[in-house]
């Protein structure tokens, strides 16, 4: 039997990396060993879904997989970012990492950003959720048990009543024809407290709504009322 691709995940806490996981984790010929986590260093947070450190690091308990954290400045250069990153797919190369997943759906030019930062590294790139429709990948993921709660809306492209507001069918039913189903174009994002592959869901609540240069967001917290 072949040796299983050992991938290391890029993992934004949000449905997409949850679902990514979940396809993944149903091949026989890949392993997942690492999430790979990008945090402002300043806040504490996953940079944009504005998650903090400890909720992505119970996550990652609860999915029984490690975290390797990159430390971002804020604010942070592009040069800074790459190298930082670059230095980040170093470590999963010397860890035995024989890819690095990611859970983009559609943009092109994202890929392709990617898969030019990966050249030359020795890692290979997996796309597991690219090209699937939208609309339906959005209900599948709420069929399969996820369970998310939307942390960040850019109240440009869609209206911040939409924060802090659970990811479920009746969120899609009401989303506006222009906004992507799953929020690919960064309409919004969100954080999974259950779902596929979790030991058991998370206890959390929606703290403060804040907004801020154009976003609106949703403060998660560890508690026992859960998402509206």
């Amino acid at each position: 039997m072949r040796t299983p691709r050992r991938v290391w995940l890029s993992w934004s806490s949000g449905k997409d990396s949850a679902a990514a996981l979940a396809v993944l984790r149903a091949r026989p010929d890949v392993e997942v060993v690492r999430l790979l986590v990008s945090f402002n260093a300043d806040a504490g947070r996953v940079a944009m879904h504005a998650v903090r450190r400890e909720l992505v690091q119970a996550q990652a308990d609860r999915l029984g997989l490690a975290v390797h954290a990159v430390e971002l400045p804020s604010p942070c250069p592009n040069e800074v970012y790459e190298q930082l990153m670059s230095a980040a797919l170093s470590a999963a190369a010397e860890d035995g990492a024989t890819d690095v997943a990611f859970g983009d759906l559609f943009l092109e030019d994202v890929r392709v950003y990617r898969e030019n930062a990966m050249a030359g590294t020795g890692l290979g790139t997996l796309f597991p959720l690219w090209g699937r429709p939208t609309a339906d990948l959005a209900r599948e993921m709420v069929e399969s048990g996820v369970q998310a709660v939307v942390t960040c809306v850019d109240t440009r492209q869609l209206d911040r009543r939409f924060a802090g507001r659970r990811f479920d069918h009746a969120f899609l039913d009401e989303l506006p024809p222009n906004v992507d189903p799953c929020g690919e174009r960064g309409e919004f994002h969100t954080f999974v407290y259950a779902g596929p592959g979790f030991a058991e869901p998370l206890d959390v609540r929606v703290g403060e709504t804040l907004e801020r240069d154009g976003f609106c967001f949703a403060d998660v917290l560890r508690g026992t009322a859960g998402p509206r």
